[in-house]
This record gives structure tokens, C-alpha cells and sequence, in this order.
């Protein structure tokens, strides 16, 4: 059941839009987790194995990558012992829309010496509200003022810091995604959790960009907000990603005002109950 539902089905070497990858933003335009989780697939499939750990994704999100057939090109930038980068460019009928770059390091020994950490590790909902997912649902949130985890954007439309917990969409229909696919799906939610004000979300993030000190485990995934600094309608969030083991990465967002259309709760949990019903059939 897992893999027959996703973003996008496989045209020949093209992707093609499936309707749960259309944006709350537009009707027209792919929802920004599809564009990240697709750029990290393809980067992952062309360039990573051979012993190489993928460490960091950055995603330009520069233009809308509408509703119709997509094509991703890639170039190995370096190849050396310890170091591997690639490009890539997502383009809709020729057009660039966006790019992205991954770096991917060769393992080895972690060297000795105690090193400063944050003290507070986010985690997950407890498994007796949230127990393991067999497939996409509705996400669970929450907030430092909002009380305990729900499955309500609208419960937590406050101005404390937020947090989410997702069994992220596939990115293609009967693939399930990787390890390193699901980080990048659940961390463009980081332009969620940081740009969530207590009247919704006026910013529309421009890029991604996630450093990873480990794969996450399992198909359930978090994020939880560190900052958001913002002025003249520019912004920066920063987030901490985690699984059920602990924290496993760190994600960074800029983005643009988009207050003319302003996503409130009830847009959101609206959006979310459809998407949710379509994966049921």
C-alpha cells in the first residue's frame, strides 16, 4: 500500500505531477517538499552509494514549478576520496525552476573530545497518542504554548515556538523513498515551523538547505524551530530535525513575504484532511 500513492509518476526519464503535489500556495504550482524530496531522489540515485554519506542538500527554489511534466539534469561537480558535490536543475518544458547542490562525505572515525551540544533534544509525540504510521496521514503539531501534540494546525496557531511530526508523502508512486529522501520531504517543513505566527503563515520559503550528521530512522520523521529572525519582509528560520532515536540534523530556510496570501488554520487543516482522504481513496 505504501508505494502506490505519491508527488509524481515516472514518465521515461520526466515526472509528471500527481494532484497531491499541487501547492496550498496555487492551484498550478508543485508544493515545495515534492520539488526538495524530488531533487534529493535524483541527486541520491545518480551520484550517492560507493561508501558516500550524503551531509548536506541545498535547494533554490526560484521559480513556481507548475503542474505538469517535470525534468531533472544533473553534473558530478567532484569526485575525490573523501568528498563527492553535485548539481542539479529542475526544469518544467525546458525552463529552469530550480536547483539544488548535494555533498556527500566518506565516513570514518569519530575523533576524541567532548563537544558542546544544544541541552534540550526535541522528540517525538508519545506512542500511545501517535503509534507508528503504516502509511501518509494527517501530521501531528505542536507548540510550546499550544498544550499537548494534535492533529490540528488550528490548536496551535500561536506565537510560541512550533513543531510538526510526519510520515512524509512518496515522491514517486510505487517507490518508496530513502533515508536521505525523507530528510529532505520533512525538512522543508522548516519554513513552516518558522514562519508560523499566531495568524498563520505569511512567508514563502525560497530554498532549502538541510546538514545531516546521520540518515534518519524510520518513515516517521519531526521538526522543530530554533529561530526566526525576520525585517522588511525577509526571513530566516533555522530547525532541528529529528527521529525517535534523537536529533539527527539541522535545516535552514529564507523567505519572502507572501502576506497577500496568508495561509490561516483553517485553510491548512482543510488542505490536510483532503490530501488525507485522497490517500485513502
Amino acid at each position: 500500500m505504501s508505494g502506490s500513492f505519491g508527488y509524481f509518476r515516472a514518465d521515461g526519464d520526466n515526472f509528471v505531477p500527481e494532484p497531491l503535489a499541487v501547492s496550498q500556495w496555487s492551484s498550478d504550482q508543485v508544493v515545495g517538499p515534492a520539488v526538495c524530496g524530488l531533487l534529493a531522489h535524483t541527486l541520491e540515485v545518480r551520484h550517492g552509494g560507493d561508501g558516500f554519506a550524503p551531509v548536506r542538500l541545498t535547494v533554490d527554489m526560484f521559480a513556481p514549478a507548475r503542474m505538469r511534466s517535470l525534468s531533472v539534469a544533473t553534473t558530478r561537480v567532484r569526485d575525490g576520496n573523501r568528498i563527492r558535490v553535485a548539481d542539479a536543475v529542475l526544469s518544467n518544458d525546458a525552463t529552469p525552476v530550480a536547483r539544488a547542490t548535494v555533498v556527500l562525505l566518506r565516513p570514518s572515525e569519530q575523533p576524541p573530545g567532548e563537544i558542546w551540544t544544544r541541552e534540550r533534544q526535541p522528540s517525538p509525540p508519545p506512542l500511545e497518542l501517535a503509534p507508528p504510521a503504516t502509511g501518509p496521514g494527517i501530521p501531528w503539531f505542536g507548540s510550546d504554548a499550544g498544550g499537548p501534540w494534535a492533529q490540528s494546525f488550528g490548536a496551535h496557531e500561536n506565537a510560541s515556538r512550533k513543531r510538526t511530526w510526519q510520515h512524509p508523502m512518496n515522491v514517486l508512486v510505487g517507490e518508496d523513498p530513502s533515508p536521505f529522501v525523507l530528510a529532505a520531504l520533512v525538512g522543508e517543513q522548516t519554513s513552516m515551523v518558522t514562519n508560523w505566527s499566531d495568524e498563520g503563515i505569511g512567508f514563502i520559503n525560497t530554498d532549502l538547505t538541510l546538514a545531516l550528521a546521520r540518515m534518519p530512522v524510520g518513515r516517521e520523521l519531526g521538526v522543530e524551530a530554533d529561530n526566526h529572525l525576520s525585517r522588511d519582509g525577509l526571513a530566516v528560520g533555522t530547525a532541528t530535525l529529528f527521529d525517535r532515536e534523537g536529533a539527527f540534523g539541522s535545516s535552514m530556510v529564507t523567505a519572502v513575504a507572501n502576506a497577500g496570501r496568508q495561509i490561516n488554520a483553517g485553510r491548512l487543516d482543510r488542505r490536510f484532511s483532503t490530501a488525507d482522504r485522497g490517500r485513502r481513496g
